[in-house]
């Protein structure tokens, strides 16, 4: 089986740089999509569909073109819910989760906790984005509970060090924020691996670069894009992978090839 997501900061800008074979030569079982920016009056107009798939997505209800996600999939679900517990987050389209037999496949576009307001100072939607993550914890150990979850997406965080070009000037950034790699090590800690940097420990590669500085030409990125198994699957990943080929966006797809 074979799985892909990818932020495309615009699904109408990404579309219109024909762009699509970069992945599509990919054929991914499950496909989704971070930063849709799409607005509440164009739901039922979804802009880009493939063959043989199934698509489901949700926006952002509060801000207008804004985050929102979408999951495309081969392989027809069980059950389809958006947001976390009882919907929660849903109003800004950040998470779907769909159910298969064997497994959950949570795909999610995590808060941005925001600019830094000034020197010294941490990011503003800070507090925000840490209920967040508590309340994201809560909801996949509930679904640990019921069968394997895999969790992909945009998770706008590098973990350690190893994961963003210059660490020792961005201990107050949004995504390296103490706080924020603290939640993410929690995440592992109820059972989740980070299937990348288990196969890959050493290696460094990013997923995100800004537009600003020339910085995807300089290599100067984050990796804020995964793919994380519940610890009961980590032993079907037969392989993880960081596609910096493919290119109309400020990050790039991440995919997973798993034999459930």
């Amino acid at each position: 089986m074979r799985l892909m997501s990818f932020n495309v900061n615009s699904i109408r800008a990404y579309l219109g740089k024909n762009l699509t074979e970069q992945w599509q030569k990919y054929n991914p079982d499950v496909f989704s999509i971070e930063e849709l920016k799409l607005t509440e009056k164009e739901h039922k107009d979804f802009p880009f569909a493939m063959d043989g798939y199934e698509t489901y997505w949700t926006v952002s209800k509060v801000k207008k073109g804004y985050a929102g996600t979408a999951v495309m999939t081969k392989i027809k679900p069980l059950n389809v819910t958006y947001g976390l517990k009882d919907g929660k987050y849903d109003d800004e389209g950040r998470v779907i989760t769909v159910e298969y037999e064997k497994f959950f496949y949570v795909e999610m576009y995590v808060p941005n906790s925001g600019e830094n307001p000034s020197k010294g100072e941490k990011p503003k939607r800070l507090p925000y984005r840490m209920e967040f993550e508590d309340d994201l914890r809560d909801y996949l150990s509930d679904l640990m509970k019921k069968k394997p979850v895999i969790v992909t997406g945009d998770l706008n965080v590098a973990h350690n060090e190893i994961d963003l070009k210059h660490p020792e000037t961005n201990h107050l950034s949004a995504g390296f924020t103490d706080e924020e790699r603290e939640a993410f090590g929690k995440l592992l800690d109820i059972g989740f691996v980070d299937t990348f940097r288990t196969l890959h420990p050493s290696e460094v590669k990013y997923s995100y670069w800004s537009y600003r500085f020339h910085a995807r030409e300089n290599n100067a990125g984050w990796r804020l894009d995964y793919f994380l198994v519940s610890k009961d699957i980590a032993d079907k990943v037969k392989e993880s992978y960081i596609l910096n080929d493919c290119f109309g966006s400020d990050h790039c797809p991440v995919m997973l090839d798993i034999d459930l």
